[in-house]
């Protein structure tokens, strides 16, 4: 009988992309069959995975019961961890994961709470025993096109508010399953050399500068990037993100999205 892999926002970006590779991979798809999990079940997204084979199911994140229910006789669980993972038998984990920005930066950035969230989790699942693969996303490559703006001239500018060389590891969540499902597919297949490793989702490091060169190639119009002060990048957006915003890409400049991993040994699975 093939195992039972439960992915948690499977009407997500990543919940998606990693279903549809599942579907599509010969040998993952013969090994394993797919659960869904999603607040809605009636929705079309959902209505067309279950179209698709996927046994789909509604959780409430802040149930026991629940949680217990919809990841029970599961072999696999990608993108949510919670305490009853053990209790019901669950014997692998692939957690979308992200770095500690407070802790990685000796208490210099303070407000990225959905990076040190996911870095606290992964905390806990290594504490917990459970065998497991951390997969850190990119950063999405769809965030580019909110900061573009075209000027008096005719140029576009790309404002952040970070030196010319910071590195972007970037990744297309949504629509490049050979940087993302792809390889939570190749996780997979050989998740027995690669438990408690951290295997990054990123094509490649990305400065402004390249990111406006690839927009050029491919629109014809002219670019130019445009480093603004802290103050001017949060004007840009709502308060209650703008600090976040601000030291994620902090973070970005310095030490690094990824702390100045490389990426070699990722992209080598």
């Amino acid at each position: 009988m093939s195992k039972l892999v439960t992915v948690f926002g499977a009407t997500g970006n990543q919940g998606a992309s990693v279903i549809k590779h599942i579907l599509t991979d010969a040998a993952v798809s013969k090994e394993f069959r797919i659960r869904g999990i999603t607040r809605d079940v009636s929705k079309l997204a959902a209505q067309t995975l279950a179209k698709q084979g996927v046994e789909m199911k509604s959780a409430d994140m802040n149930s026991r019961f629940s949680l217990a229910d919809v990841i029970r006789g599961s072999h696999t669980v990608f993108l949510a961890a919670s305490e009853y993972d053990i209790e019901v038998g669950v014997q692998y984990m692939i957690f979308s994961s992200l770095l500690h920005v407070t802790k990685t930066t000796s208490g210099r950035l303070t407000h990225v709470p959905h990076f040190n969230g996911k870095a606290d989790i992964e905390e806990y699942i290594r504490e917990s025993g459970l065998p497991a693969t951390y997969y850190p996303p990119g950063y999405p490559m769809s965030n580019f096109i909110q900061m573009l703006r075209k000027e008096k001239d005719g140029f576009y500018t790309l404002a952040y508010p970070v030196e010319k060389d910071a590195k972007f590891p970037l990744i297309d969540i949504a629509e490049d399953t050979d940087e993302y499902s792809q390889c939570t597919g190749a996780i997979m297949k050989n998740h027995d050399r690669l438990l408690g490793a951290r295997i990054y989702g990123a094509a490649d490091y990305y400065t402004p500068e390249r990111i406006l060169a690839g927009l050029e190639e491919v629109t014809g119009e002219k670019t130019r990037p445009l480093q603004v002060s802290n103050e001017v990048y949060k004007s840009f957006l709502p308060d209650f993100m703008a600090e976040g915003m601000l030291e994620n890409h902090l973070f970005i400049e310095s030490p690094g999205y990824y702390n100045a991993a490389s990426l070699n040994e990722s992209h080598a699975i």
